[in-house]
This record gives structure tokens, C-alpha cells and sequence, in this order.
């Protein structure tokens, strides 16, 4: 009997698999980190074929403890670091570039040059997005644009572009299969949202053909076949999201008006707005929640660039810490009269601000400064930038009753100290489910209910559960106090900021 789901979680610093129980519990699990490269300023890349090691590298040693082995495994989900583009020879299957990071700020003066033109507007009628470096679109442009051959290639109809989970179900199946799903074509800034499709107009703006393009499936839907001598049998591809919205189908986030975030390399809220579009007055993005069966859910959704990226930082950069775990326990023991503020623009600011020029910094320092302070201002910032968010939201949608519950998932929601900081400048309680990997659960339930052995939506919804809850205790005059200092600060990096 096939018992397990595999979910590949392919993310921006490292490729997780998971394997899932029918129970939805995980039964084996194997991670693999992956060199960042920075070849100038802004600019984030990856190498595709480390990402394919590592793919193939954990979900080998994720299947080598099962006691069935492959057999045992009834299909794969994929879930990815989104907007991330990869451009590959058909013919070879070998990428033309290194896949150029959602992080990456290159293409700024040419979303620049689309504004002056004053097709923002259209942009975000179409694709729910707003002219950034974040989103693939200008990326697509940039390879064609710089790399010798590529676009007379790329017209001639022998070269594929594709988010990493096409990419990945380009290789798994040898070739045979080029798709993406509904939310990852989303943020494509290609892609109309309203009628399901990849938009001419838009892609005539971007000078990309349209052959280059993947075919948009449902995020539960057949993906193909992977090649059988990749894992010793072949195994169908069932489920599809980018990681966001995965996370947020893992959250169980099904109905009009809940919301989550997830705490990664960045963080991510997502608000479900159900069937309903909505375009967002405070510069927020609109995006798809989920395509099942056909039906589309839409979502606001606030993007933050750095948030376990700047715990990284000092780890890796200024070597400040040893590890992630220990960030909580120094915040813990800081001096709090101190009032720093870390701004992690390192590489721009997200929403609602969209400044791709910002850079970070930090504020308020002096003498007594130690590292413990640092890092809490870092943790501190993530919390900061997701009331950003949610003011941002609320001005857009308002909940029925006026309340809200934000529910948590991704690494750094591990830290009770951070989490209880976030429900305190929130003023909002944040639940947080007993396990974290709710983006690798999400799109192994997108592969399990399409196989058939996992419950339906309904099911799946009834059985979230919250292992904690944090509640605000914090003042109303400190807690605005402290968000003013926030505000302040986050004006001082801006680029049009005046004294």
C-alpha cells in the first residue's frame, strides 16, 4: 500500500524533503544548505544544478528510511522559493544562467523605465503586482536582454522559462512535462489573474515570446511521471504551490479573512479574500491563494524581504552569533531602555513601501551597545515590518467582527520570544501550530488528497490545531511608543527621505 506523501520544499537557502505519514505526520526528513552567490551589489543568484543536487540528494536519503522504500510513496508535491526564474535549453536541459533570486535588485532602473511610462497601472490591473525586481517578469527580460544568444534562442522557441518548481518537474521528468501552477504563474508579473491566462499585452511590454512559457495547471493536478531510473520507480507529481500559498493551504487558511505568516528567508502574510479580487489601496499585492478544481481563491498578501535572512547576517556576516537558537535567549537578556532599530533593507524595502533602493541600518546606537541589543532589534524588525503589513491590510479588508488571529508558521516563529513580541505590537493574538513545516504540509496535502489518501478540505481544516497561543500584554502607550521609533527609523532609509 502507498503510504506516504513526498513533498519537496525547495527553499531559498536550502532543499528539504519530507516525507508525510497518512496521518500527516512526517517520517523522515532530509535538508541540504546551497551556496548563495552575490556577484554585485543587489544582485542574488543561485546555481540551478546545486539546487538539483540537493533536491535529488535529500529525497534520496528522505526515501532511503523508509522500509518500503519508493514503493511506499503514493506521489510528490512540490513547493519553491517563488518568483526565482530559471531560463534553460530545451535541447539540453541546461540553464542558460544562473536562476536569478526573488531578492534581486538588478532590473530596478528597467521596473523604473515601466513606471515612467506609467504602466503600473496596468500592470496591477492584470497581475495583482506592482513593477518591482521582486517578481520574474523583468528577470525574464534581463537574460534575454544580457546573455549572448539567448534571445535569438529564445525566439527561435528552443529555450523554457520557469519558477523552480517547473524547472524541478522539468527534470524529475526528463523533459516531458513544462508546468507550472496557478500561483506561481501569479507572480510572474505575465499573468492575468482575473482570466486565468498568460497575458499578450503584458508579455509584448516585456519583449518575452511566448513559447518560452510553461502550460498553468491546478495546484492539485497531474504533473507527470518522474523518470524511473531517478528513484528506482517513477512516482506522480499531484501537487503544486509556491511557497507562500503552500504555507497557507498547510495553515488551513480556506475561508474569506484568515491570515497567516510565515517567518522564512523573508516573511510572508497572506489574507484570504476568497473569490473575491481585491486590489489593494495600500500598496499590497493581490495574488492567488489556490486553484482547486478550477475554482480560484485570491489573496492580499505583504511581502518582507529579510527576516530570517538578517538573523542569518549576523550570524554568517558579522559572526555575532553561533546559531539561530540562541537569537531568543539574547534578546531575552538585553538591556530594553535601549531603543534600537535595525532596518533590514539590505536588499530594498517590501511592502507597503516598494523602495528598491533602500538599503539597511541601524539606529539608536551607543557605548552600552552590545550584541544582545543587535539582535533583538533584529528580531524586533521582523515584528515591526509585519504591523506594517497588517495596517496595510486592514486598510484594504475589514474583518466582520474587527478582530483577528494571526496564525505562524516558518523557523523563526519557533522563537517564543519573538512570537510574543509580534502578538504585542500587533495587540492581536498569534497562534502557532505544533508543527512548523506547514509549507511542506500544505503541498503534501495538495499531493495526498489528490491520490486520494488524505482527507478533503473540510477534513483537513477540522484537524488544525494551535500547541501555542500569545496573547499582548503590552501597553498601548509603550506599544505605540516603540512602533513610532519603528516608523521613524523606516523613514530615514527611505530614498525620498527629507529631514
Amino acid at each position: 500500500m502507498s503510504d506516504y506523501i513526498l513533498a519537496i520544499d525547495q527553499g531559498t537557502t536550502s532543499s528539504r524533503s519530507i516525507l508525510f505519514n497518512r496521518d500527516r505526520t512526517i517520517a523522515s526528513v532530509a535538508q541540504e544548505e546551497f551556496a548563495q552567490h552575490f556577484p554585485d551589489s543587489g544582485w542574488v543568484e543561485h546555481d540551478p544544478e546545486d539546487i538539483w543536487k540537493s533536491v535529488l540528494s535529500t529525497a534520496t536519503t528522505a526515501i532511503g528510511e523508509l522500509d518500503g522504500g519508493v514503493a511506499s510513496i503514493a506521489g510528490i508535491g512540490i513547493t519553491n522559493q517563488r518568483e526565482t526564474t530559471v531560463i534553460w535549453d530545451r535541447e539540453t536541459g541546461k540553464a542558460v544562467y544562473n536562476a536569478i533570486v526573488w531578492q534581486d535588485r538588478r532590473t530596478a532602473e528597467h521596473c523604473k523605465t515601466l513606471k515612467d511610462r506609467n504602466l503600473e497601472a496596468l500592470f496591477s490591473r492584470k497581475t495583482g503586482l506592482l513593477l518591482d525586481p521582486y517578481f520574474s517578469g523583468t528577470k525574464i527580460s534581463w537574460v534575454l536582454d544580457n546573455i549572448e544568444g539567448a534571445r535569438k534562442k529564445a525566439e527561435q522557441g528552443k529555450l523554457a522559462f520557469g519558477t523552480i518548481d517547473t524547472f524541478l518537474i522539468w527534470r524529475l521528468t526528463d523533459g516531458r512535462v513544462h508546468a507550472t501552477d496557478a500561483t506561481n504563474a501569479s507572480r510572474t508579473l505575465c499573468f492575468n489573474i482575473s482570466e486565468n491566462c498568460w497575458d499578450e499585452e503584458l508579455l509584448g511590454v516585456l519583449n518575452i515570446p511566448v513559447s518560452m512559457l510553461p502550460e498553468v495547471k491546478d495546484c492539485a493536478d497531474d504533473y507527470g511521471m518522474t523518470e524511473a531510473s531517478i528513484f528506482g520507480k517513477s512516482i506522480p507529481i499531484l501537487g503544486v504551490a509556491g511557497d507562500q500559498q503552500a504555507a497557507a493551504i498547510g495553515q488551513a487558511c480556506f475561508e474569506p479573512g484568515m491570515v497567516k505568516s510565515t517567518y522564512g528567508t523573508g516573511c510572508f502574510v497572506l489574507l484570504n479574500t476568497g473569490s473575491e479580487l481585491v486590489h489593494s489601496k495600500n500598496r499590497l499585492l493581490s495574488t492567488i491563494a489556490s486553484r482547486l478544481d478550477g475554482k480560484v481563491s485570491y489573496a492580499l498578501e505583504g511581502s518582507i524581504f529579510i527576516a530570517g535572512a538578517a538573523v542569518q547576517w549576523l550570524r554568517d556576516g558579522l559572526k555575532m552569533i553561533d546559531s539561530a537558537e540562541v537569537a531568543g535567549t539574547m534578546a531575552n537578556e538585553s538591556d530594553s531602555s535601549q531603543n534600537i532599530y535595525l532596518v533590514p533593507a539590505f536588499t530594498g524595502l517590501g511592502a507597503p513601501y516598494w523602495d528598491a533602493e533602500a538599503r539597511g541600518a541601524i539606529f539608536g546606537l551607543t557605548r552600552a551597545t552590545s550584541p544582545n541589543e543587535i539582535v533583538r532589534a533584529a528580531l524586533e524588525a521582523v515584528c515591526y515590518q509585519t504591523r506594517d503589513l497588517t495596517n496595510a491590510m486592514a486598510g484594504d479588508w475589514h474583518c466582520d467582527d474587527g478582530s483577528m488571529v494571526l496564525r505562524v508558521d516558518g523557523g523563526m516563529s519557533a522563537s517564543d520570544w519573538t512570537m510574543q513580541f509580534l502578538a504585542d505590537i500587533l495587540d492581536t493574538p498569534v497562534e502557532r501550530p505544533p508543527l512548523l513545516e506547514t509549507t511542506a504540509l500544505g503541498v503534501a496535502w495538495l499531493a495526498g488528497s489528490k491520490a486520494g489518501i488524505w482527507p478533503n478540505q473540510i477534513e483537513f481544516a477540522k484537524a488544525w490545531e494551535a500547541s501555542a497561543r500569545f496573547n499582548p500584554s503590552l501597553d498601548d502607550a509603550e506599544r505605540e511608543s516603540k512602533y513610532a521609533g519603528w516608523c521613524d527609523a523606516v523613514a530615514r532609509t527611505r530614498t525620498d527621505y527629507q529631514p
